[in-house]
């Protein structure tokens, strides 16, 4: 693929259309990055291209890329510090077309530094997954606001520092170097494997980078790297395939490290977050029972029901479902309950109790176990007796004392039983005034206060504790991991304005108790299971239960991610979604008086206008879904389309406005509004958004003009111009969309599958504020 400079021009910062809005335009919150997150796997073996390296091996990088992708390397970063843009950007597409050249090859691609290269390759159509930058590069805040969503951006650092401030916006770390490298001598100080593995220790997955040697590898992957990012070892090899199978075997299995670059620690005792944390020579979590880490754990809930489905085990199965686990439960409490409150409690026999946990435990190996309601003394000692014969992986407790009205749900020797029981849990996961019945102290007021109690609780039980913020007034709600030592990790969402929070405290104990089985790693855990919680509140308004506080959309996420909740057409999920308004816009007094004739001349010349100014705007997005697009035929349709708007449309348009009307004619509010959704959807460079970002200008019209077709009679002051909504023209064309942006949206990774969906529903907003506008 051979690119001109002015490629690269149209896709650098200044062009791309950010405006007056600036980098802030982008919405970009904790969800976003979390939904896009990659297989991060891929990073096992990252080879990073030098291409004097390759040049000495007499190779090109392409060639040397393909070698190494048929040997399984999954990841590659393009990096060429001293070529120029366009250089770079051949260099790109050159890669791209190597992993393509390779049967079923399953390779993310990044490119190094430079964003402009990036994006510039995207519109081009080359298949850029991301990018990776140093600290003297762009702030990884206006990187995340600049790249595509579900862009995969990776930061360079060398210090916790360094680390911190990139983890709310990155998918990965690099983190070196291990040793001084020739291939950038202007490297930071080598860091040695100790450094690097404690730097690691992040909840980001993490590279390490800078003269890496094979028989490093198994002693990266024990101390918890999740890949290691090589140069020389392939690019200067004489056989880059050889040398990429002799890395990816040795990081596959055990073996000795480089003495050399371990660095003499004294190992203090393992306590707390350390001693949850430890792992056997294999990696493996060492509290695993029966040695093996299964790729779908099996999660059992022992908790009171919920008929409503919000809380209780209902909830719980869902949680544990939506995180990646295979969902068990036991009943120990029958509970008749809905959204609006509890009205009567059944607890079963305990002989029950003990019969229904020791046929789960008989026959299967529990990866992790959820402890939730237990109300009184006998359920609690059962539960516990079980619990020590059994000895699960891992057990998070969430100690239901305390009803929402605040009223205390257990008696005086139960809230002792439950203090005892605390000591064998590995995770409590109380809310404040939970957390303020076992410290024995009035709730906390303060996110201060509860960290404080948080680590007094942890300290008496010798559990970690999750201190949970959603009790307390603050904007951000921050969950935090905390030890007898104090606090080990800690995430922050915003507060949401919403009333669908019932079963949280359910849904998020089990979320981690899942997490923790996948990752065995609980600061991990919490991140991903908080951020998955914040994300199904989120959703929760799009369900319909009850009329108190309603449940979370436990699974909403999931089908955002997936294009919908079936194997059907993503684009008819969208459809299905945008229903209400799509009902909203038929009921519009402009619709409903175009439609029988009573419509205001004004208010139908003031539409046109509009629409004509619109039309306009709209053809260049047109235009660029053509240069976007990699099929021909797609290519050819946005043409026409785009065509289409400017020549035939604007025709007819001046057919009933004179063009000087139009000309004098300013955008509206809403017209700018839904002109700038177009900008934005195209500054992102993902075909598949700025697909779906159009779509609704077909679908919608087309829908809304066969209902006025259908009202046309002899007559109506407005017959000519309803005739044209019965085209089959523009039927046929509205069908090759919907084909287009389905096709797109399928080959698009989850993060802009998601992007694509929240601008199409977005552009179905804008389609109802420009019906609206005429007679508002």
């Amino acid at each position: 693929m051979s690119v001109d400079r002015t490629d690269l021009d149209a896709a650098e910062f200044g062009s791309t259309g950010f405006g007056s809005t600036g980098f802030d335009r982008a919405g970009f919150d904790r969800t976003d990055l979390d939904a896009a997150r990659f297989d991060t796997t891929v990073l096992a073996v990252y080879l990073v291209t030098d291409a004097g390296q390759c040049a000495a091996a007499g190779r090109s990088v392409a060639d040397t890329v393909a070698a190494a992708v048929r040997s399984g390397v999954r990841s590659v970063q393009v990096r060429a510090k001293d070529a120029s843009g366009a250089t770079f950007l051949d260099d790109v597409a050159a890669v791209a077309d190597a992993i393509a050249s390779v049967p079923g090859a399953d390779c993310v691609l990044i490119v190094n530094d430079r964003v402009d290269v990036a994006l510039a390759a995207r519109a081009r159509g080359v298949p850029v997954d991301g990018v990776h930058v140093g600290q003297s590069d762009l702030p990884a805040p206006v990187l995340r606001a600049i790249l595509w969503p579900g862009a995969i951006l990776g930061v360079s650092a060398a210090t916790r520092e360094e680390i911190r401030a990139a983890e709310p916006y990155a998918d990965y770390l690099g983190i070196g170097p291990l040793r001084d490298t020739a291939t950038k001598p202007d490297a930071d100080p080598a860091l040695g494997l100790a450094r690097v593995a404690e730097l690691a220790a992040t909840r980001l997955p993490a590279v390490t980078i800078g003269g890496v040697l094979a028989d490093d590898l198994p002693g990266l992957r024990a101390a918890g790297l999740d890949g290691a990012a090589v140069v020389s070892g392939i690019c200067a090899a004489p056989d880059p395939g050889e040398a990429a199978r002799t890395y990816l075997a040795r990081w596959n299995t055990e073996g000795r490290t480089d003495a050399s670059l371990v660095e003499p620690v004294e190992t203090p005792p393992a306590t707390g977050f350390d001693k949850l944390n430890q792992r056997d020579d294999a990696g493996i979590n060492a509290s695993r029972g029966d040695g093996m880490i299964r790729s779908v754990p099996n999660v059992l809930s022992i908790a009171g029901t919920d008929p409503t489905g919000g809380a209780g085990i209902q909830a719980d199965l869902k949680a544990i479902g939506a995180c990646g686990g295979y969902g068990m439960a036991v009943v120990t409490a029958l509970v008749a309950q809905n959204t609006t409150g509890v009205r009567e409690v059944h607890y079963p026999d305990t002989g029950f109790l003990r019969a229904q946990l020791d046929a789960v435990s008989d026959d299967v190996a529990i990866d992790a176990v959820k402890l939730g309601m237990l109300g009184t003394v006998e359920v609690i000692a059962t539960v516990r007796d079980w619990l020590e014969r059994v000895r699960p992986t891992a057990v998070v407790l969430d100690p239901v004392m305390v009803a929402t009205s605040g009223d205390r749900l257990l008696d005086a020797a139960a809230e002792a039983a439950m203090r005892e029981l605390a000591r064998l849990a590995d995770v409590l996961t109380p809310n404040v005034p939970e957390l303020a019945v076992l410290a024995g102290v009035e709730p906390a007021s303060t996110w201060s206060q509860t960290l404080d109690q948080a680590q007094r609780v942890a300290a008496a039980t010798g559990a970690l504790v999750v201190a949970k913020g959603g009790h307390l007034d603050d904007a951000t709600v921050s969950d935090a991991l905390v030890g007898p030592d104090g606090l080990l990790a800690q995430v922050e969402h915003p507060r949401l304005a919403t009333r669908n929070t019932h079963g949280t405290g359910c849904s998020l104990s089990s979320a981690l108790a899942t997490r923790h089985a996948v990752t065995g790693d609980w600061a991990l855990a919490l991140a991903e299971s908080s951020d998955w919680l914040a994300a199904s509140i989120a959703r929760g308004d799009d369900l319909d239960v009850g009329r108190g506080n309603g449940p979370v959309h436990h699974v909403g996420p999931l089908w955002e991610a997936a294009g919908g909740p079936l194997p059907g057409p993503i684009t008819d999920w969208w459809w299905q979604q945008a229903s209400g308004i799509r009902d909203a816009i038929a009921e519009l007094p402009f619709v409903r008086a175009l439609g029988d004739g009573t419509l205001p001349t004004e208010a139908f010349t003031w539409y046109l206008a509009q629409d004509a100014l619109y039309l306009g705007r709209y053809a260049q997005s047109l235009a660029a879904a053509s240069r976007m697009a990699t099929d021909e035929a797609e290519r050819a349709f946005w043409h026409e389309c785009s065509t289409s708007a400017i020549a035939t449309e604007l025709q007819l348009h001046e057919s009933w406005v004179a063009p000087e009307v139009v000309a004098q004619t300013r955008p509206s509010p809403v017209t700018t509004a839904y002109l700038d959704h177009f900008a934005d959807a195209e500054a992102t460079g993902d075909y598949a958004v700025l697909t779906a970002a159009l779509l609704p200008c077909f679908w919608i019209y087309a829908e809304v003009g066969d209902a006025l077709a259908a009202r046309n009679r002899p007559g109506h002051p407005y017959a000519d111009w309803l005739a044209t909504y019965s085209d089959e023209a523009f039927a046929e064309s509205t069908r090759r969309a919907i084909a287009i942006t389905e096709t797109a949206a399928r080959r698009a990774g989850a993060g802009s599958r998601m992007a694509a969906a929240r601008a199409f529903r977005a552009a179905c907003v804008h389609e109802r504020e420009f019906f609206a506008a005429p007679l508002s």
